[in-house]
């Protein structure tokens, strides 16, 4: 292919070599293919922001990759202008192309030194060449550091569109961000209470970035999806890309604010999750409840406004089977 039709995807999937060659877009922007599913642009004048954008984490969850092809694609032919310095990273690349959500072992389980404890799983070391792409790119911010890492769910949920802020070690979460994602279609937010092995807790962490997993409907095929579901998505990124803002409308107020309450934790082999395996995320779980045990441990539901957020009893022994999560008021 030549730069002026230049796809990252279909240069990932195929496995060619990146040649960090710059180049330059129409609108005098310049691009860079610096590694395997990455690619970095920077604007033409001065950048409003720092935005990496990463998709395909998970290598089953197709759309969010299709959105920011086509994303890219506009940019690379000059029908987008961007404002900000933009990375996009498409996660698992052996993922993608099998179709699979991971060959190893969860990705999304093995940042901030997880990825120690599986040294032999290929996503290890696909999770240590992401963290240093990510610091790279931020440690050449000059303004704000975004990273919105864009999944689909293996199951149905109450609200279509949701998000993940994760744990902010102190940092208080910026009105501005519930904003940007209100206007993005997202209808809840779910704030972590502990750190995490995830991308984006990584990005927060270690480089200050507001990071947020968006979760926007359900994991098809490529080639299944329909991307009219996804508007609102594709209509916030390209908003932010050209201009550095957010919709003027966007309200703060309108996402429903949740909290991590509990983990559910699968212990042995003997742990029993009580929901249907159709329950769908942030299902209510009524008082009193027994959502779950494990020989001797139980998980109940207390108060009746708990909900359920990624139930999976078939995960391996020690990790986590499910979230209980509880309202909280975001402004």
């Amino acid at each position: 292919m030549t730069r002026a039709d230049f796809s990252l995807l279909a240069a990932t999937l195929a496995a060619e070599t990146p040649d960090s060659i710059p180049w330059t877009l129409p609108g005098g922007a310049t691009a860079r293919w610096i590694d395997v599913g990455a690619l970095v642009i920077e604007p033409a004048g001065v950048a409003s922001a720092d935005l990496l954008l990463s998709a395909g984490v998970h290598g089953n969850e197709t759309a969010p990759v299709e959105v920011v092809e086509a994303i890219l694609a506009d940019l690379i032919a000059g029908r987008l202008a961007p404002s900000l310095r933009l990375m996009v990273l498409l996660g698992n690349p052996a993922a993608l192309a099998a179709g699979e959500r991971y060959l190893d072992y969860d990705l999304n389980r093995l940042f901030n030194g997880a990825h120690a404890r599986h040294p032999d799983a290929r996503e290890a070391r696909r999770a240590v060449q992401l963290e240093a792409l990510a610091t790279g790119f931020f440690e050449k911010a000059q303004g704000r550091r975004l990273h919105y890492d864009l999944h689909t769910a293996i199951r149905g949920s109450v609200f279509e569109k949701f998000a993940i802020c994760p744990y902010l070690d102190g940092r208080k979460a910026r009105p501005d961000q519930f904003a940007w994602l209100e206007a993005a279609g997202v209808e809840a937010l779910l704030l972590h209470s502990a750190p995490a092995s995830t991308f984006t807790y990584s990005t927060s962490h270690r480089s200050g970035a507001d990071a947020f997993t968006l979760e926007l409907g359900k994991a098809r095929p490529f080639g299944q999806n329909d991307l009219s579901r996804f508007a609102g998505i594709d209509h916030a990124l390209r908003t932010l890309i050209a201009t550095g803002q957010t919709d003027d409308d966007a309200r703060p107020d309108a996402l429903l604010g949740f909290r991590a309450k509990f983990d559910i934790v699968k212990l042995s082999d003997a742990f029993r999750l009580h929901l249907d395996d159709a329950v769908e995320n942030f299902t209510v779980l009524p008082d009193g409840m027994l959502i779950a045990e494990d020989g001797d441990v139980r998980y109940l539901a207390k108060g009746g406004d708990e909900r359920i957020l990624f139930p999976n009893p078939k995960v391996k022994n020690g990790l986590r089977a499910g979230i209980v999560v509880e309202p909280v008021a975001l402004v």
